[in-house]
Formats: structure tokens, C-alpha cells, sequence
């Protein structure tokens, strides 16, 4: 069965081969085929992403999770490919699929958002209807069951509600609402999915509203691993779950940073991005390097009615610093990208940087160690130009992708 899904993926990928070197690239992790590239190989280089033809220039958003991936078109279209075996593909089976593949459940809705937890996959749609499927066993397709699920399925409890933005960690899933409430379901043992009944409670199966936060309009939501985050209209950050600044967890929103006007976040499974004012900045670890982060500027992490305190509770905790990305060659970060414990980057000249873990090349550099600092990633003499069009990178777990659009 999956070697038939793989040769029919093969027959729509084939096609757009030499159009997709121009367009999207892979590298790091492939095992399960969640390079896109035809094959089930780790690669240290970015290699061509056989995307359809019918995707060339109009890839609008990647979401990468443990080892599968959703692509997102900027007409509503939607693509999945890599590791299949609890569903998270969303064709009804439980293959992996080295080619991108249109999810023909789909077809006739447009989506507008999408997101990728470790096992799980969602799609948000213009009216508002969440959709589900995959690994359910912490719950974390808030269906009121722990089963998973091969075809997306529409998310009972939602149907009445209006869907606008999905963050999905590694076995939980936030949901952001037109009306700006967020809700969380899944593994709830580090405080990701907000106050539970009882502190026991390990998961829940049931979408449980997050009202700790202050009068506020949030505009975005992130998760991954275990951690938690949200974004206001005014650039204010609030954390929860899994402590990514001082000793303890937390299952209630806490305003962090306050002395920045944050832009973009990327969440890692110790590490944070923010970028503010086109400077960028990490909060946490790197637990596979082997010195301290480069540091052009040190702020402490200012905190309101919270003591910003050194660590000592487990390794992967954070120091509570602010470490300063050093300056990119004078160019501008305008996105940035995290995966499990790697970091990238792309630059108003369309420069991709990663840095971070590298056992699987996953930092495109051709070799698998860790870098401390970001290193300039070779796209090829095919790569993209601010001309031909803007850039886009996303990570999953162990690997790094990214798409040019028209």
C-alpha cells in the first residue's frame, strides 16, 4: 500500500521537476520522506523539492512537524507529504509519501491556515470550520477521544466558533479565535494547554478556553515541543507551559520582555526567536552546542510580578538573558524559522542563514555538526534573487525547507 502512494506521489512530482529546482529546497532529516524529494535519504544540501506544477510560485505557508509536512497555497489548496503512519497526511492512509501530495478531502474548501504538531495536522478554513487528523492519543485533535484519525476530520466542539489561527507543538494544539479567545487541547502535563480541572491532569481531550490573558487583541499563537506563546497587537509576548524562562512551568499567559515590540516569533523545544525592530534575539538553550551563544548585547528578561532567575531544575531549562543575534552582514532578517534545536533566517536579500543542531543536516552547510553561530546556506547558482520574487523558510523537527513565491 505505501509503496503505491509513494509511486503514485512519484508520477505528480516527477513532472515538475526542473520547474521546482527554481522554486524550493530541502535539506536535513528525510527518513520518512519529509524532504519532498523523492526519497527516504538524510541530505546535508539543499535539494530540489519536487512540488506540482500547479504549486509553482503560489506556496504561501509551510508547516513542518516531526517528520511530515503542509504546504499551504495562496489560493486555499493544501499538500502534505512525508511520515503518514498515524494519518497526519490527511489521504486516508497510514503511508509515507516522499512527494507533496494535494489532500483531495480538501478540495472543495479554502483553507487559510494550517499548522503540523510532532504526529498531528490541522487546517482552518475561511468560514471558520476546523479540521483535524492524525495522532490522537494525548487528544490533541480536541475530538472528545483519544483515536486517531486518517482523513481530516471537522472538530466538533468549533463548529459554531470561527477558526482563524492554528499553533500546534509536539502533542498539543492551540487554536485562535475571530472572536480572541484561544484554546488549548492535548498533553497538558507542562501547562501548554492553560489551567486544567485538577494539577494531575495529564491531557485533555476537549478544547478548554485560555482567559489569563489582560485586555488585549491577540494576533498570533505559537507552540512547539512542549511551550506555549502569543502574540498582541502591541508586540507584547506572553509564554506558557514548559519553563522556557526561569525554574518553573507555568499554565497561565505571563507577559514577557515587555521592554520590546516583538514582530515575529519562532518557538524551538528550548529555545525562542524574536525578532524586534529588525533585531533578532534568543531566549534559551541550545543544548547540542558546546559554547555559550555569541552575545553583541545582554538584556535581562524583565518580568512583571515574576523573579527572572537562573535555572537549575533540569538541563534544558533557560538562563533568563536575552542573547543578541549578532548582525547579519548588514543585511535586514525580515522572517525567521525554528525546529526542534536549529534556528533560520532569510534577509531582505533573500539570504537564507541557519545555525543550531546539526546531526542531520538540517543546517544545509554539507556536513552534520552544530553551529553556534548563523552560516550562510548555498541555495545554488539557481537560487533565488530579491527580484525573481520573496523567500520563505520554515523547519520541521530535523530538517529545513524553503520556498520562493511568485
Amino acid at each position: 500500500m505505501e509503496k503505491a502512494a509513494a509511486a503514485a506521489a512519484a508520477e505528480e512530482g516527477r513532472g515538475a521537476e526542473e520547474e521546482a529546482e527554481e522554486w524550493a529546497w530541502s535539506w536535513g532529516a528525510g527518513t520518512d520522506g519529509q524532504l519532498g524529494n523523492g526519497g527516504f535519504q538524510d541530505h546535508h544540501l539543499p535539494q530540489p523539492l519536487l512540488l506540482p506544477p500547479r504549486c509553482r510560485g503560489r506556496v504561501s505557508f509551510v508547516a513542518g512537524g516531526g517528520a511530515h509536512v503542509i504546504a499551504l497555497t495562496s489560493d486555499g489548496e493544501v499538500f502534505t507529504w512525508g511520515r503518514g503512519t498515524h494519518g497526519q497526511l490527511g489521504h486516508g492512509n497510514l503511508d509515507n509519501i516522499p512527494h507533496p501530495m494535494f489532500v483531495k478531502f480538501l478540495e472543495n474548501r479554502t483553507v487559510t491556515c494550517v499548522s503540523a504538531g510532532w504526529n498531528h495536522s490541522g487546517f482552518a478554513t475561511d468560514s471558520g470550520q476546523l479540521f483535524m487528523c492524525g495522532d490522537g492519543s494525548f487528544g490533541q485533535l480536541g475530538t472528545g477521544d483519544n483515536h486517531s484519525r486518517n482523513l481530516p476530520f471537522e472538530v466538533p466542539y468549533f463548529i459554531a466558533r470561527h477558526v482563524e489561527k492554528l499553533a500546534f507543538g509536539m502533542r498539543h494544539s492551540l487554536v485562535l479565535l475571530k472572536d480572541n479567545s484561544v484554546y488549548g487541547f492535548g498533553s497538558a502535563r507542562r501547562g501548554q494547554v492553560g489551567k486544567c480541572v485538577s494539577r494531575n491532569q495529564k491531557s485533555c481531550n476537549v478544547p478548554r478556553l485560555i482567559d489569563d490573558f489582560p485586555n488585549c487583541k491577540i494576533v498570533n499563537i505559537y507552540a512547539n515541543g512542549d511551550h506555549s506563546a502569543a502574540l498582541d497587537e502591541s508586540g507584547c509576548l506572553y509564554i506558557w507551559g514548559r519553563a522556557l524562562i526561569g525554574e518553573h512551568d507555568d499554565d497561565q499567559p505571563w507577559a514577557v520582555l515587555p521592554s520590546l515590540s516583538i514582530s515575529q516569533v519562532a518557538l524551538g523545544w528550548h529555545h525562542a526567536l524574536v525578532l524586534s525592530a529588525g533585531e533578532l534575539f534568543t531566549i534559551g538553550v541550545y543544548r547540542h552546542q558546546k559554547c555559550d551563544p555569541p552575545v553583541s548585547g545582554k538584556a535581562a528578561v524583565q518580568q512583571s510580578d515574576k523573579s527572572a532567575t537562573s535555572s537549575t531544575h533540569d538541563e534544558s531549562s533557560s538562563l533568563s538573558t536575552l542573547e543578541k543575534v549578532p548582525c547579519i552582514g548588514g543585511e535586514q532578517v525580515v522572517q525567521i524559522a525554528s525546529g526542534t534545536e536549529h534556528s533560520a533566517l532569510v534577509t531582505d536579500k533573500g539570504t537564507v542563514f541557519t545555525w543550531g543542531w546539526g546531526e542531520h543536516g538540517q543546517l544545509g552547510l554539507a556536513d552534520t555538526s552544530d553551529q553556534v553561530v548563523p552560516r550562510r546556506v548555498n541555495i545554488g547558482d539557481k537560487g533565488p534573487r530579491t527580484s525573481d520574487g520573496s523567500l520563505g523558510v520554515y523547519c520541521g523537527s530535523g530538517f529545513t525547507i524553503a520556498v520562493k513565491s511568485a
